[in-house]
């Protein structure tokens, strides 16, 4: 077994108490484990604890199992939510988009120059204009149309389609590269905490369709994306990252927009990469992210 293949990352949660660290640490000392990185955070906000360790496992404990079984009693002590994640695995993407192309192209381009370590499944989209972009880079390209004025059955069935690849490809990530439909309550609950969306603006201000609109009439300095967990309320998921560039009267409508689309690039990949890596904790309605 290489080195790679026993490398692994720990992440915990739970109520902020004297000693977690010292119990976790000790505990994978016990085990033969070296640690690689460690970081922390105490809330004092939300009275919770926050850790991601990275470290590589004796090969008679390298797996998730097995170091499961480890943890316990010290999970149990801590009343814990502790997830082990294996580090020879590769997250497996699917990419959900409309007609703008810039962010699927981008993420595409970083796995495939080998800069993003994921396996891409493939790409969904309810328009077919992206589908040579797609398969110019090898990926599968599902064509699920709905409109505007599609029923709620309709709009039933396309989602039904899109969980069904989530499912049958054994999905870990599904990331809105600029999917401009809006996902009902049921898929966003069955997708909680594993699709990441780009918004085209410096959330909580300019949400909706036409944020550069919004952003142009109020005449701001400063443009931005942000990069959220999906949930069930428009726009206003956990937010994991966001990217401002600075701006000026010169600019208009669809100036703004083409700086925009280079900011929504950026962040979304970080934001991908960091998921992948595992280092985002949820904290309620924020994250706490260990770059």
């Amino acid at each position: 077994m290489t080195q790679a293949a026993r490398e692994f990352v720990l992440t915990v949660s739970c109520p902020d108490a004297k000693g977690i660290v010292y119990a976790v640490s000790g505990v994978l000392f016990q085990g033969g484990c070296n640690i690689i990185d460690s970081q922390q955070f105490g809330d004092p906000a939300s009275g919770l604890f926050f850790l991601r360790v990275h470290f590589d496992a004796p090969e008679h404990l390298a797996a998730v199992d097995r170091l499961q079984m480890l943890f316990e009693s010290t999970r149990a002590k801590f009343d814990m939510t502790a997830r082990f994640y294996d580090l020879s695995g590769r997250p497996r993407l699917l990419l959900l988009v409309s007609r703008h192309g810039h962010c699927l192209n981008d993420l595409l381009f970083r796995w495939k120059s080998g800069q993003l370590p994921v396996d891409m499944v493939g790409v969904a989209s309810n328009h077919d204009v992206l589908r040579d972009l797609a398969q110019n880079y090898g990926v599968a390209f599902h064509h699920l149309p709905i409109g505007a004025g599609a029923s709620a059955p309709e709009r039933h069935a396309q989602e039904q389609c899109i969980h069904d690849i989530v499912s049958r490809e054994r999905v870990d990530l599904v990331v809105l590269a600029r999917y401009m439909q809006i996902l009902s309550p049921t898929l966003c609950e069955q997708l909680r905490g594993r699709a990441i969306n780009i918004h085209h603006s410096f959330l909580p201000s300019f949400k909706g369709s036409q944020p550069y609109r919004q952003a142009f009439e109020r005449g701001v300095k400063l443009i931005g994306a942000t990069a959220h967990y999906v949930s069930e309320h428009l726009d206003d998921g956990p937010i994991i990252e966001q990217e401002v560039e600075r701006v000026d009267h010169t600019l208009d409508p669809d100036q703004l927009a083409a700086v925009g689309r280079d900011v929504e690039c950026v962040t979304l990949a970080r934001a991908v990469r960091w998921h992948c890596e595992h280092r985002i904790l949820l904290n309620g309605v924020k994250t706490v992210v260990f770059r």
